[in-house]
């Protein structure tokens, strides 16, 4: 298994991906598959060359079963902040420790940035195992945005997390 970050050349991959993630699980991403199913991969690609931000992605043999992005903040007034978004590890890759490599990749480069001092992300209210991988890196709980995804008529808190350096 190796762990790199994504360059341009691998938009297709992330794009198949990001669709699989979508459609398995819907309540863990903002956007959902029927606004990303038509975008071009390049729009991805495009993405991966950005100065403020980083997409890590988990290869085995050749195919991508992992990724998650970290972003950081630019305005004056938060650019000492972070974000990760876009965490999926294939059904069949997760419980495999390729989770906890991506963000152990994510929060060296956010500690690596001067000035950054803190991560922010959001997590499925329900999803226990993602919960207690971020905890595991030292991120808590500091907030619970009730209602924060609608599917299908179908409501999902968001426990928001952030890891201090």
């Amino acid at each position: 298994m190796e762990i790199r970050l994504l360059q341009p050349d691998d938009a297709v991959k992330y794009k198949e991906l990001r669709l699989e993630g979508l459609r398995k699980n819907p309540e863990a991403f903002g956007s959902s598959y029927e606004e990303e199913v038509g975008r071009p991969p390049e729009v991805y690609g495009d993405r991966f060359k950005a100065d403020n931000s980083f997409h890590f992605g988990a290869f085995e043999g050749g195919q991508l079963v992992g990724v998650v992005s970290l972003v950081r903040e630019t305005g004056l007034k938060m650019k000492h902040r972070s974000n990760i978004y876009a965490m999926y590890v294939t059904e069949a890759s997760r419980q495999t420790g390729i989770g906890k490599k991506l963000i152990g990749e994510a929060v060296e480069k956010a500690w690596s940035w001067e000035g950054v001092e803190q991560i922010h992300l959001a997590v499925m209210s329900e999803n226990e195992p993602a919960k207690k991988l971020y905890s595991s890196f030292g991120f808590e709980v500091y907030g619970k945005e009730r209602r924060a995804l609608k599917i299908n008529g179908v409501y999902y808190d968001e426990e928001l997390m952030a890891l201090y350096f």
